[in-house]
This record gives structure tokens, sequence and C-alpha cells, in this order.
């Protein structure tokens, strides 16, 4: 999306972190996105040595069908080495969400476009993106498995009509939007008959009700509410440009009241629903936004648009709770490690 989500990437912090998740946190796995797979094969790596699961997902937004194939095989290729040192620990997720993160299926040359072209709600309720879409997904099955000999799957929205028996998971980014909330389950309900393990892949709250991951209900697409209260503009001249960007402090649209009960509570909440429904596994989106951080003043605490368990500090102050990172944990996690340590 044209700049770095995480510039501060040092491996011996990645280390630290999944060490928190693993034994404070207490999650048995972790999905691991991002587009170099350099770094995605070095982070799931350093999950793998603290014995946290992985789903290695590679993530390439905005490239036609063919390139977003060729850098499949490639994410697949990296991750075959880990799952032969780690039998049945590592899964390959082959993409996400690629009606509207790859060109060609819906119209529109860029993400944003593709989100709002006005041809687009017409062409999801007619049903007319499973067909491009079930045709790539055959291909890249292919593709990853001959080179992966693990277990495979991808990352659905809830309205993409995915054929699951090419895959060994149902994989669907579900999030539970205000506008959804009374069909929430009903909507998951499809991905149950494929007689497979279903896993939300993806799913959380920002830290403000004015904010809420996916609150575009319909499209319900990654974190989309909480990003909507974003000064988008300033956020990306500051990271994307860094000697001018250095002069531009990212900031909220207007004023937002940060509440980190309700999204522990609302995590919390959805996790119950889920277990209830017979989900497989679930991952919440997500641990640290570096691109959000948090701070004193409302006006520039991006960390309220942020669906992370912890809240960054983009200055040098460290956490107290744990005195060697740049984050703190927000009640989210204190919440979400309470319900994993019971389940």
């Amino acid at each position: 999306m044209g700049f770095n989500w995480r510039p501060d990437f040092d491996i011996s912090s990645v280390r630290r972190e999944f060490e928190i998740i693993k034994n404070d946190l207490h999650c048995n796995a972790v999905k691991i996105g991002a587009q170099d797979i350099r770094r995605v094969t070095a982070t799931a790596q350093a999950a793998l040595d603290q014995g946290l699961d992985v789903w290695f997902s590679p993530i390439l937004w905005d490239r036609s069908p063919l390139e977003t194939l060729e850098y499949i095989r490639k994410g697949a290729e990296a991750a075959e080495p880990l799952r032969a040192q780690h039998p049945d620990r590592v899964v390959f997720c082959l993409g996400g969400e690629l009606t509207l993160f790859m060109k060609g299926i819906v119209d529109g040359a860029k993400f944003m476009d593709r989100l709002s072209s006005p041809t687009l709600i017409p062409t999801v309720k007619a049903g007319e993106h499973n067909k491009p879409l079930n045709e790539f997904l055959v291909k890249a099955n292919a593709a990853a498995r001959e080179v992966f000999h693990g277990s495979v799957t991808y990352a659905s929205l809830v309205w993409e009509k995915v054929n699951w028996d090419l895959f060994d998971y149902v994989g669907v980014d579900h999030y539970r939007a205000t506008k959804i909330e009374d069909k929430y389950i009903e909507m998951l309900k499809p991905s149950f008959s494929y007689g497979k393990p279903v896993v939300n892949t993806e799913f959380g709250y920002a830290t403000t009700r004015d904010g809420i991951g996916g609150g575009a209900g319909f499209l319900s697409t990654a974190g989309l509410g909480g990003a909507q209260i974003v000064d988008a503009k300033s956020q990306f001249l500051h990271y994307a440009i860094p000697l001018f960007g250095r002069f531009i402090k990212p900031r909220l649209n207007g004023e937002h009241i940060r509440d980190e009960a309700w999204q522990a509570s609302k995590l919390v909440e959805t996790l119950q629903i889920l277990d209830g429904a017979g989900i497989y596994g679930t991952f919440i989106a997500g641990f640290i936004s570096e691109i959000n951080p948090y701070s004193e003043n409302p006006r520039y605490d991006l960390d309220m648009a942020s669906t992370s368990l912890v809240k960054y500090y983009a200055n040098e102050q460290r956490g107290r709770t744990y005195p060697d990172m740049r984050w703190e944990p927000k009640e989210a996690f204190k919440a979400v490690a309470n319900y994993y340590s019971q389940h």
C-alpha cells in the first residue's frame, strides 16, 4: 500500500515478541504476512523456534494474476524448507481476499479503485467474481503444491464462494462488524459444509468504538473501519517520503475517544461466539502496528485506529510491563491472554 508497515524491523525484537506471544499471550499459532518473502521466512523461523505453529502468508497486492501466481510459487518454495524441518507445523496460505487485492477480478487498477468502484457491489451481489477467483485459485493451488508438501489454504472474504475441495483448511477473514453482528455466525455457516477445519483467518477491533475493524459491514475487509478514522494523507506522506515526511505528523481525521475496555470485551465476546460455533481456530489481527503509534494527545493517537493488542511508542519510550520493548500491552492483550489460558 505504498509504504513499509513495519519500518523498525529487528529480528531480535521479533524473537522476543514471539516469546511473549507464546508464554504470556498463550497462543499456539501465528499467521505471518508481508510482501518481502525474506521477512516472512525469517519471522516464521523465529516463531517456530519458540514452538509456535506458523501460517506462512506472503502477501502481494495490486499485481496481475500472472505476477501474483509467480509470487505465490516463490513463497511456497521459501516455506518448504521450514515445513521439512518442522513437519505438521507450517501451513502455507497462498493469498487472501484476492477479489479486492489482486488486479483482474473486479474493475480497478488499485485496491482503493476497486473498493470504490460503482461496479463492485453489483458484481459481488451477482456472484460474478467467483468464477475468475476460483479459476485463479486452481492455478495457485497447483503451483504451491508443486514445491510445498504440507497443508495449503486461502484466506477468503466471507462473500467469496471458494471451492474448498482444493484446500486443507477453510479460511475466512470474518470481522464481526456492527452491521452484521446479528448474522455473524449465519454468514459463516456455509464454510462448515465441506467437512474441513474452519479457521477465522483474520478479525479484530480497533481501540475506539467509532473505528471498528471491518466496519464496512457488507465488504467487511481487513481493518477498514479503523483505517477510516486516520488522516490517510498525513500517514502516507510521513512513512512513504522519509526526508520530507519527518516534518509531517500522522493524525486522526477528527475527534475520537479511546476505549481499550470496549476493544477487549468485544474480542472476548467474539472468541466465545466463534468457540460456540465450532470454529477450529482464530487469528486475531494483530499483535503490533508500528504505523499506528500511541500518543497521549487524542489528535495524534493513531493506535485508536489499530486492531493491535499492544500500543506502540514511536519515540524511544519503553514499556512498563516489558521494559525491553517499545510497546505496552493494551487491555485487549490481557483479556485475550486470560481467555486463551483457559481454552
